[in-house]
């Protein structure tokens, strides 16, 4: 199966690489810093097991995704629009393109813009990258996906590749889940600038995190969602399963660029200013985060 991954940073990269292991032909559109050293000496994959150089294809051209049997949509949530009016001239006619993206609807903003299914997909990994064209694994990689004509046969590629994957017409209220867990840890992490771990050892933040999730949960049951019961529970079980990881949030004010806040905490607040449920904890997390943007820290790579 030819593979294209749109967005090649750290998710996008972990998953062309392991797909690519697995005997797909994948071509990562990305950055030049990346492209230029993939191209250079393969794809530096770093996992529990150790390092090794992938070798596939890289670009930095839109036209990199033309010919692919299946799109793996990576770019960050404020791109979504203008990436997919970049790549929609050169898709096949039967791709399939899965939103592999944080927040709840980039799938329905990037069908608007291609004018075909998209499929959402929640994915579950820790993953940065530490250098160009290395990506490191810190924990997880396991996928939901909704059901499309051909999802058996993604999922098995997937299977091959090491991927747990799940084909659920629930993938929305997978979505949902996953980006309360984003909502409690991303902003968090990029404002105290720790790691998971640490960051639940800080007094007094088990109780920010439950106020948080309470607003989330109200919102999401206000937008007609499903929430598991033990979403809180989930929440604060995930700094034991990844104690070393810095949120994307933290690594984006890192480097100077946007984060992806407005589709995170900020997307909780104005869904609900919309249904008439006051969300403090989010709102101030969200001005905080947006008051940092553009600082850097160059303690976090």
């Amino acid at each position: 199966m030819k593979v294209a991954v749109m967005g090649a940073g750290s998710v996008g990269c972990y998953y062309g690489a392991l797909l690519a292991r697995a005997g797909a032909t994948v071509t990562l559109v990305g950055r030049a810093l990346h492209v230029d050293a993939i191209q250079a000496r393969g794809l530096l994959l770093e996992t529990a097991a150790g390092q090794e150089a992938v070798r596939l294809q890289a670009t930095t051209e839109a036209a990199g995704v033309a010919g692919a049997d299946l799109v793996l949509f990576c770019v960050k949530s404020g791109d979504t629009e203008t990436v997919g009016r970049t790549i929609a001239p050169f898709l096949a006619p039967d791709a399939a393109v899965l939103s592999f993206q944080n927040g709840v609807d980039n799938p329905e903003r990037l069908q608007a813009v291609l004018d075909r299914p998209v499929v959402p997909v929640a994915v579950y990994v820790a993953t940065g990258m530490p250098g160009p064209g290395h990506v490191r694994h810190y924990g997880r990689g396991d996928v939901v996906m909704g059901p499309f004509p051909r999802s058996a046969e993604v999922a098995a590629l997937f299977a091959a590749a090491g991927v747990p994957t799940e084909i659920s017409d629930r993938a929305l209220d997978a979505l949902w889940g996953k980006l309360i867990v984003n909502c409690a840890y991303n902003a968090l992490s990029a404002i105290t600038r720790l790691p998971y771990g640490r960051l639940l050892g800080v007094p007094g933040i088990d109780a920010v995190m439950t106020d948080l999730v309470a607003e989330c949960v109200a919102v999401a049951h206000a937008s007609g969602i499903s929430v598991a019961p033990d979403i809180l529970t989930q929440v604060l079980a995930l700094a034991a399963t990844m104690p070393d990881q810095i949120s994307s949030t933290a690594q984006d004010l890192a480097r100077g660029r946007p984060s992806e806040i407005a589709h995170l905490n900020g997307f909780i607040l104005h869904k609900g200013q919309a249904a008439g449920i006051a969300t403090p904890v989010n709102q101030a997390l969200t001005a905080l985060v947006r008051a940092l943007e553009g600082g850097g820290d160059p303690g976090v790579s």
